[in-house]
């Protein structure tokens, strides 16, 4: 049974969590939770942060080279390397932020598509043993100029794709201990651009968890 509006907002303020870690990075040091606090504008309490989205189960974050435009993962809070380690409810939970995401990529992205792609495990490409799903909106003739539009399967596979390696060279260049890496086609982002495109993220993500979570169901 979902609370009224008026017990929404008679709730207290949110306490904020842990530091949440996508593998062994810290990718946020203060977060609230959207279906904890649903009257709030939790994205605000966000803080040094590439993640966006958070429910009791899940989050989402920004990536720090993205493949394409809105490229971003989606991940459980508890840290497993392999899909069929979380519980059905954990399960349920990460398909249905993956779900919802995809719907605020295409809007705001104005795509048509959306590659969702999961590498359970080293061998299949995994680079961080925290199970997450790549989400990337995809327009006709995105990848054109790169070969096409199963081009971007390789990159996955790639060092394009190796997301924890990209996070360990973020890492080492915050704590001044190695250069960062440069790609003339796909430079590292900072924090501030990370952070810029989370709070727009948050505030889109929002838009549609009100309007997703009240939907009736078929």
């Amino acid at each position: 049974m979902s609370m009224s509006s008026d017990t929404q907002a008679e709730m207290p303020p949110p306490s904020l969590s842990k530091a949440i870690h996508f593998g062994q990075f810290a990718v946020t040091s203060q977060v609230s939770c959207y279906h904890c606090y649903p009257s709030m504008d939790w994205h605000e309490t966000l803080t040094a942060t590439q993640v966006f989205y958070k429910t009791p189960l899940s989050f989402c974050l920004v990536n720090l080279k993205p493949l394409l435009p809105g490229h971003i993962l989606v991940c459980p809070l508890r840290r497993v390397q392999h899909i069929d380690q979380l519980s059905a409810p954990e399960v349920t939970d990460l398909f249905s932020t993956v779900q919802l995401a995809s719907r605020t990529l295409k809007r705001v992205y104005n795509a048509s598509a959306c590659n969702i792609a999961i590498q359970d495990g080293e061998a299949a490409g995994q680079s961080v043993p925290h199970v997450h799903a790549h989400l990337i909106p995809r327009r006709d003739g995105d990848m054109d100029a790169q070969g096409g539009g199963d081009k971007i399967y390789e990159q996955l596979e790639g060092e394009e794709g190796d997301v924890g390696k990209h996070q360990k060279e973020e890492e080492g260049v915050r704590k001044g201990k190695f250069p960062k890496v440069e790609d003339d086609k796909r430079k590292p982002r900072s924090m501030e651009e990370m952070e810029k495109e989370a709070r727009w993220l948050a505030e889109e993500m929002q838009k549609d968890a009100h309007k997703f979570f009240n939907e009736p169901s078929s």
